[in-house]
């Protein structure tokens, strides 16, 4: 036991000090905030029917809860999967293969790690819940069971969840790489929306007890049930919610129960692969040494490397051998550059992936001009996710760092890698750009560039300054997800305006911005290169 509390110490230490740690951690700050508006507010999380609750300790808690256990478990997951990777890529595999720790008591480290993690970032979200209730004023009583008990009730199974399928997807082989984030995002999506369901197996998240008793709170006051009645997630309302006072849903004993239950099931999950896990020991792995990476993993390079699962849609990309890098610049360099950074980018990526891609837009030209760029452009622009997280990433995870900081243009090399993404982008959305331009619809076009020109730049900017895809990943799923949900503010490629709802940004400040990322990228770089020398 006691080797097992260090194993998963010493884990949680390394975690919180990555980058990716700090960037998940701000956005559930900021979420928390978001859950908690101003009073004249347009943008809620929380909805009862056109209704919120005055801000006690009940709501407030409540309200941050919920959003904080979202995005934990759409977020947290990226940030606590790989620490089996990194134990095998840093040899600390061969360390455990000779100690008499089972693959059980690995895997249960790691679940303990991975829930330390995720509730130190829960604690950090409860503390701002107590400041937020404190700043807006509108009753400063606070009671602590009402304000902490919902991120323990709601929050803490759900993190236990996810936590446990961080390990379980390191253990699988197609759940490994970049695959298996996307799957996780669907999973976590089912899981939230699933769970506020009356038929939620142990009670769901708990959405239903709380709708009762917001629903017999509004009754008690004779206050009215707009339409919907109970909204969760990120929408934007007419005018400012009008207030009631709730103080808190009274949970049966049967959910009660059910917390507890919902965490062991959860510790179970993770440590189940011990049924086939070989926990580095080569006996149980024919072929292949003790400290030899996980299959689909890159070999860490450095000791720092963040993040060195190397995530790919399909085959790992073969060595950078094609690269122009070694001669000097001269005319027509960016040309061989463009063509060799386009040729690694979608190194590996099999004609099955292009088939799909090809039908997908040959049918964005044979619909309506709305379902082209309303549904056909946002899935064709998912489509590539894995392929354009390896921007800014590659050479970090195959170790090529040193050999591309000799090349004669630096700035240019990074350059080429970004109109890279740019031309996998063009050829993704093909289809809906002809569709627009058949319709005269030169609005979509601008559009469609400027999302062509962002997409990449968020990728390449998040990659070089994280060096690691996952951020990228973590980021674009969810803002994808937004923004077919309609939330206009966040519309970065012109598909919610043909929807009945308000335009987007300008394509100018989404260009600007793919500016301002890129920009960053070589910023980043150059320190990099400053500091070396």
């Amino acid at each position: 036991m006691t080797a097992l509390v260090r194993l998963a110490a010493g884990d949680f230490r390394d975690r919180v000090r990555r980058p990716v740690y700090a960037v998940t951690l701000l956005a559930a700050v900021a979420l928390g905030y978001l859950a908690v508006p101003a009073a004249d507010s347009h943008w809620v999380i929380l909805d009862v029917g056109g209704n919120r609750g005055v801000y006690n300790s009940a709501w407030v808690g409540t309200a941050t809860a919920l959003a904080g256990a979202l995005w934990l478990t759409v977020g947290g997951f990226w940030v606590v999967r790989g620490g089996i990777a990194r134990d095998a890529a840093g040899r600390v595999g061969e360390i455990l293969a000779a100690t008499p720790l089972r693959a059980g008591g690995y895997l249960a480290a790691k679940f303990l790690a991975n829930l330390l993690v995720l509730g130190s970032m829960l604690g950090v979200l409860a503390g701002t819940a107590l400041v937020l209730q404190l700043v807006r004023g509108e009753d400063r009583s606070v009671d602590p069971l009402a304000l902490f008990g919902p991120f323990v009730l709601i929050a803490l199974p759900l993190i236990a969840l996810t936590a446990a399928a961080a390990v379980l997807f390191e253990t699988v082989p197609p759940l490994r790489a970049g695959f298996g984030n996307v799957v996780w995002f669907v999973l976590s999506l089912v899981l939230a929306i699933g769970g506020q369901s009356a038929g939620a197996p142990l009670g769901g998240i708990g959405v239903q007890q709380l709708t009762q008793s917001l629903t017999d709170a509004l009754d008690r006051q004779q206050l009215a049930v707009g339409d919907g009645e109970f909204s969760l997630g990120l929408t934007q309302v007419p005018q400012p919610l009008h207030t009631f006072v709730w103080d808190g849903a009274h949970f049966t004993g049967g959910f009660l129960a059910t917390r507890p239950v919902i965490v062991l099931c959860a510790a179970v999950l993770a440590v189940l692969p011990a049924l086939w896990f070989g926990r580095f020991d080569p006996a149980r792995n024919p072929g292949r040494t003790a400290s030899a990476p996980v299959a689909d993993e890159p070999v860490a390079h450095e000791p720092v490397a963040d993040e060195p699962v190397a995530d790919e849609p399909m085959a790992a990309p073969a060595p950078f051998g094609a690269l122009p890098t070694a001669a000097p610049v001269r005319s027509g360099a960016f040309g061989r550059l463009l063509a060799g950074q386009a040729r690694i980018l979608v190194q590996g990526v099999p004609w099955t992936w292009w088939a799909v891609t090809g039908a997908l837009g040959a049918a964005a030209l044979a619909v309506p001009l709305p379902l082209a760029t309303g549904l056909l452009l946002p899935v064709l622009w998912l489509w590539p996710v894995l392929i354009w997280s390896r921007l800014g990433t590659q050479q970090v995870e195959h170790g090529l760092e040193e050999l591309l900081a000799a090349h004669p243009a630096p700035r240019l090399r990074l350059l080429a890698e970004w109109a890279s993404g740019v031309a996998l982008a063009a050829v993704a959305g093909l289809g809906p750009l002809l569709r627009m331009l058949v319709a005269g619809d030169s609005t979509g076009a601008a559009h469609w560039l400027a999302g062509a020109l962002f997409v990449p730049a968020l990728a390449l900017g998040l990659g070089t300054l994280a060096r690691s895809h996952r951020p990228f990943q973590a980021l674009y799923l969810p803002l994808w997800y937004l923004l077919i949900n309609h939330v206009a503010p966040i519309d970065f490629m012109g598909a919610v305006r043909d929807a009945g709802h308000p335009a987007g940004p300008n394509p100018l400040l989404v260009a600007a911005l793919a500016a301002a990322l890129l920009g960053a990228a070589f910023l980043t770089g150059a320190a990099r290169r400053d500091v070396k020398r």
